[in-house]
């Protein structure tokens, strides 16, 4: 295919039209520095932070936005429905040192919803344009959008949130092809994606159903400035990478069964390794330097990995062979040395090889 420039977001350039799309209480900052490590990345996107907790400085909010040096460029996705506080959210981001600021105008979930926050913004064009140019007005790093098709398929609104947004300041869109309502059921519409990206003068990514490389590279033929992958990447940490091999002209990588189980154990060590410093500030806190770490600190921290391993491989383990054996395995793991070891002995090149399998099924 003809050569594709990455995009620019503002005054932001990609160093790749592939971006690894937020999906809540999975892409964590511990797993997009992995992905990142792989290649092919241009942007990641944080989880969904709620503006309100933000802005109130509440601790487990501002964990949600965490992000490293490595990561970057990195966009801070934040949801809400006030535009006042969207924009006092929106510096809380940029004084983090976020490189772009995102609103999220896509998620179905009703308790998100119900409080005029998340898809239910589509429902609202102009409300969504006065976040947007508060926003926008408030701070020097671009705004973005993530949005759906619309509602419902009665009320497809994104071309005119997509027109709204632009006037209002938005520096770029990115639009999932299926309704609110959808869900993840049924197809992305990416001729509806295209027909919007090719009415607004603003760059335009396109999300839904990239599971494989090749359906990554496909999506740039339809006039979109990049594409969103979500559950693809959870599925296939290599994926951009490869999809920019094959944008490149290159045969993709070839991902074998060991680096598959090092993921893995690269996933747990830095997961740990965060948490270490999380609790290096409780233990700097603490009257004596000589106060250990309570034990059950430490134990509800190894179960926190081991539930997060769990949910990674609910997703990581689909079309591999062998993958819902894993996931029965994983789901059972009663320690991190437990874990470990299941995930040595499947990955291992004497082991299970791990392949995954022709059209992603299962086994």
């Amino acid at each position: 295919m003809e050569t594709v420039q990455p995009p620019a977001i503002g005054t932001v350039s990609l160093p790749s039209p592939f971006v690894v799309s937020p999906m809540a209480g999975m892409t964590d900052t511990a797993f997009r520095r992995l992905v990142k490590r792989q290649g092919g990345c241009g942007l990641v996107v944080s989880e969904m932070v709620s503006s309100e907790g933000l802005v109130r400085g509440i601790g487990r909010t501002l964990e949600y936005a965490e992000y490293t040096e490595e990561e970057r460029p990195v966009s801070i996705q934040i949801f809400g429905g006030d535009p006042e506080r969207m924009a006092e959210a929106a510096r809380v981001v940029e004084g983090m040192g976020a490189d772009i600021v995102d609103v999220n105008m896509g998620c179905p979930v009703p308790k998100i919803a119900k409080h005029h926050a998340g898809c239910s913004l589509m429902r609202e064009p102009r409300h969504a344009a006065a976040i947007i140019e508060a926003m926008a007005k408030a701070v020097r790093i671009p705004v973005t959008v993530k949005m759906r098709k619309g509602w419902d398929e009665t009320d497809l609104t994104a071309p005119e949130v997509a027109r709204r947004v632009q006037d209002a300041g938005a520096a770029a869109i990115a639009i999932h092809g299926r309704t609110a309502k959808q869900s993840y059921t049924g197809q992305a519409d990416w001729d509806f994606v295209s027909a919007v990206a090719a009415a607004v003068q603003i760059p335009v990514f396109g999300s839904g159903d990239c599971i494989e490389p090749e359906q990554v590279v496909e999506r740039l033929k339809g006039g979109v400035s990049g594409v969103f992958v979500g559950r693809g990447v959870l599925r296939n940490p290599w994926i951009l990478a490869q999809a920019r091999d094959l944008l490149e002209g290159r045969v993709p990588r070839v991902v074998t069964s060991q680096e598959r189980g090092e993921f893995l154990l690269d996933y747990i060590d830095l997961l740990l390794h965060d948490q270490s410093q999380e609790a290096d500030g409780f233990r700097h806190q603490a009257p004596s330097a000589a106060v250990a770490e309570p034990p059950a600190r430490v134990l509800g921290r190894e179960r926190w990995v081991v539930n997060k391993v769990r949910a990674l491989c609910s997703w990581y383990t689909k079309g591999l062979d062998g993958g819902s054996h894993l996931r029965t395995r994983v789901n059972a793991a009663e320690s991190l040395t437990h874990l470990r070891a299941i995930i040595d002995e499947f990955f291992s090149e004497d082991g299970h090889d791990g392949r995954r399998m022709p059209g992603g099924a299962d086994e």
